[in-house]
């Protein structure tokens, strides 16, 4: 997938110098080797680390290498100030792992990192460096190399959001104020943003009019939607608008490595575009660039982390509307455990990549074409949807959120999406979350996050908490069990 980043780890040693240095490279050898094992790649840097010289001796090396995302590892007790200015001088997310005893004898080869690690962390909360520390960081070679795998994603991700530019069309529609965008805390992040007018966006889409590469453009989207399809007459005008994105990503990314977009989708771009963007934006994100609808800017960077966490395709959906009982009854009652109120429908107009859909058409706005033309027996200006039912299997629905006090929260929920027709239109699945009641009012309601919420395709609740956890997220929200009251919950409530 293109625009996120290629990983590429480096493995730096550390050892306190009255421990033998030896011990700490071979064990750092073998870490290697296991990870290597696995099919992977990662830089081994020979500079067993034991003063600050040698830790900038091993930033070069690794550096040189191309690494983006450093594994320091103590392979004995280390030495506090070296291993963390390493974190401090290196420009990209650091991971800090120790080796378990049990490699040698108890006397000349016992390395003392299970202690190592506390003062390493000590030491970096002095210098108020960011780490990523795994849940049990100490272990065998093996071990931590498991560990490295799991910190992947993470890094992936984190790399992403400190190169990425967010760019936007348009202020966000009428009553929409939900989707409110505060710049502040995205710099806090590192993330750049780019703010836009529709105007903007209309004319470099007139200057794509008689783009030569419309033609093939239009076949490649025909044969992706399918030929039977009866709003074919509008994919010249959809090529053309996703020429328009790919074209203005690449020129104005500027200093920046990654681009995702937020934008104004409606109501006046129907009648100024002649189309509803929804197939482009699928198609979009498919690629990897997220386009979110309605100038959500947090809801584009939820989406761009669950595209670095994940590998794959995200999308973006509203908590839409309750699933009525005689679903329920008939569909899911007998068929899965959750309660009715476990479930809910996640819906967008036609956002969702094909990929992704079980039953992929094209089809028109429907809520859309009651308001722009009502007196047209068939659609014009709102064709352009991506529709059907979204593939069943496990979910992860998340958010990242600046408030309107500038201030970082988020949330993740896993759940999965269940096998049972919608019998609705757009982007349409049926959701079910534990405890899905309690999380949406104790954190959805409670906590005033808006409707939108990122969908990752897959389980990926671990990562996510600990990118936000190494971003210094203060509030990351999740759906407790029934066991686990919210702090706001009435304990007198049945």
């Amino acid at each position: 997938m293109k625009n996120i980043p290629q990983l590429k780890l480096g493995l730096i040693s550390v050892s306190r110098d009255c421990f033998p240095i030896s011990l700490s490279a071979t064990r750092r050898h073998a870490v290697a080797e296991s990870y290597k094992a696995k099919g992977k790649d990662i830089f081994e840097c020979d500079i067993t680390v034991e003063n600050e010289n040698d830790a900038m001796k091993a930033l070069s090396d690794v550096k040189d290498a191309g690494c983006n995302a450093i594994v320091v590892y103590l392979g004995n007790f280390g030495p506090e100030t070296s291993e963390t200015i390493i974190a401090k001088y290196f420009d990209g997310p650091a991971m800090y792992v120790a080796a378990a005893e049990g490699d040698g004898d108890l006397h000349d080869g016992r390395g003392d990192a299970f202690c190592g690690v506390l003062n390493c962390s000590y030491n970096l909360g002095l210098r108020n460096i960011k780490a990523y520390i795994p849940s049990y960081p100490v272990g065998t070679a093996d071990e931590v190399a498991n560990m490295i795998v799991e910190f992947e994603p993470v890094a992936t991700a984190l790399i992403g959001i400190s190169g990425l530019k967010i760019i936007t069309f348009g202020p966000r529609p009428q009553d929409f104020i939900a989707c409110n965008g505060p710049i502040g805390p995205l710099f806090e992040l590192g993330v750049e943003i780019e703010e836009n007018s529709e105007l903007d966006l209309l004319v470099a889409y007139n200057k794509h009019k008689d783009d030569c590469r419309i033609p093939a453009l239009v076949d490649e989207m025909t044969e992706e939607i399918g030929e039977n399809n009866p709003y074919i007459g509008v994919i010249p005008r959809l090529a053309q608008y996703e020429l328009t994105l790919l074209d203005w990503a690449e020129e104005h990314k500027g200093a920046r490595k990654y681009v995702a977009f937020a934008n104004k989708c409606w109501p006046a771009f129907q009648t100024e575009f002649g189309f509803v963007p929804c197939f482009v934006n699928s198609r979009m994100v498919a690629k990897g660039y997220p386009v979110s609808c309605e100038v959500d800017i947090y809801g584009c960077l939820s989406e761009y982390i669950g595209l670095c966490v994940s590998g794959s395709p995200v999308t973006l959906l509203d908590i839409n509307n309750t699933v009525p009982a005689s679903i329920y009854n008939a569909d899911i009652k007998c068929k899965y455990s959750c309660r009715q109120d476990e479930t809910f429908m996640g819906f967008h107009c036609g956002n969702t990549c094909t990929s992704l859909l079980k039953n992929p058409h094209m089809g028109y706005q429907l809520i859309m074409k009651r308001a722009l033309e009502p007196e047209l027996e068939f659609p014009d200006i709102t064709r352009g949807t991506c529709e059907g039912d979204i593939k069943p299997g496990d979910i992860t629905f998340f958010r990242l959120q600046g408030t309107a006090k500038g201030e970082l929260k988020a949330y993740i929920a896993q759940g999965e999406i269940l096998d049972v027709p919608t019998q609705s239109f757009g982007s349409t699945g049926i959701f079910s979350i534990p405890e899905m009641n309690r999380f949406y009012r104790y954190v959805l309601i409670q906590k005033q996050y808006p409707h939108h919420g990122a969908v990752a395709f897959g389980h990926y609740g671990k990562v996510l908490f600990e990118v936000f956890r190494y971003l210094g997220i203060p509030d990351i929200a999740y759906n407790r069990p029934a066991s686990l009251p919210y702090p706001e919950e009435n304990p007198f409530a049945k």
